[in-house]
């Protein structure tokens, strides 16, 4: 049964007023692949609640799994997630699988990770594969970005940047490197056409830095993002702000439609999000079992949180939607 289905703002209910209930998926494009909760921050927003000792990591043989997926169907992109992706030992190999495969190759990377002794080598691999480089940065202002992800975090995402645009990084065609927007209190994002234009311009002037694309991604209220509204008591506001900007104009590009999610132990869901809160995908419960035709025409499992992905100018991993 889908939480909240009889209540008022059910978000099923608002999908069928919009006549797409029950909603479907229309194909996969995307296969997201969490490979663990290990990371080297332990950001205020993470819905993952990922941090330094969760145990949390993807095996060989699911990586494994995930590349056969891949081989065995149409998917275009592998997208590779946390966590800080780098801490897991399988990186390497789904990188390197995944290009060999022809897949476009992302990783979501929040930066500092990259500047330790044990990931720098990675660097180098990103370039020589011309992996896209999707990275964390919540504001481009130091207080901001400390505040929220910790003291020392903003100088040290800079000093990765400046680093990742010497390598050719956001400069260079085939390398591409795209920047992330979460906001920092309970709020909307901003319009990501305008935002993309204020970061370009004070980046540039502030640090010399150049990138191609800001995604802006709407914070769900779930794990440590969801603690911090309790604590704020701002849970109930940021809910009916999600609610009552509902734009009907964000359900048929909902990514969930064209992308499926999978957990570090091999479980799919119709996003990260649901993963998080362990509401399992319809049609195959686990990779082992992934069937591209059944899961490209899956029904998409819905709960209140849902609301997120569809307030304002919508939210999804690739950005706003309309």
């Amino acid at each position: 049964m889908i939480s909240g289905l009889a209540t008022k703002d059910s978000f099923s209910q608002q999908i069928d007023k919009c006549g797409m209930y029950p909603l479907l998926a229309e194909g996969i494009s995307t296969l997201q692949v969490n490979v663990g909760k290990k990371c080297n921050l332990q950001c205020k927003h993470c819905h993952v609640e990922a941090g330094p000792d969760r145990p949390e990591t993807m095996s060989r043989q699911t990586a494994h799994e995930v590349i056969r997926v891949l081989a065995d169907s149409r998917i275009r992109t592998l997208d590779i997630t946390g966590g800080a992706p780098e801490l897991n030992e399988q990186l390497p190999y789904l990188l390197k699988e995944g290009v060999s495969l022809g897949k476009e190759v992302i990783v979501r990377s929040n930066l500092t990770v990259l500047a330790q002794p044990a990931q720098e080598y990675l660097l180098e691999l990103y370039k020589r594969l011309q992996i896209t480089i999707m990275a964390s940065l919540p504001c481009y202002r130091v207080e901001e970005v400390d505040d929220q992800r910790g003291k020392g975090v903003y100088d040290s995402s800079i000093a990765m940047l400046k680093r990742l645009n010497n390598m050719g990084y956001g400069k260079d065609e085939s390398l591409r490197l795209d920047l992330v927007f979460n906001p920092l209190e309970a709020f909307l994002p901003d319009k990501q056409e305008e935002l993309e234009e204020e970061y370009k311009q004070q980046l540039l002037n502030q640090h010399g830095i150049v990138f191609n694309h800001l995604y802006t991604i709407t914070n769900v209220p779930i794990g440590r993002f969801k603690k911090n509204l309790v604590e704020q008591k701002q849970l109930m506001k940021y809910k009916s702000l999600l609610i009552n900007s509902f734009n009907s104009a964000t359900v048929p590009p909902l990514m969930c439609r064209r992308q499926i999610s999978v957990s570090w132990d091999g479980y799919l869901y119709d996003c990260d999000f649901n993963q998080m809160l362990n509401i399992k995908c319809m049609g195959a419960d686990s990779i082992a079992d992934f069937d591209y035709e059944k899961l490209a025409k899956r029904q998409i499992a819905l709960d209140e949180h849902c609301f997120a992905c569809t307030a304002g100018s919508g939210s999804s991993c690739g950005g706003s939607l309309v």
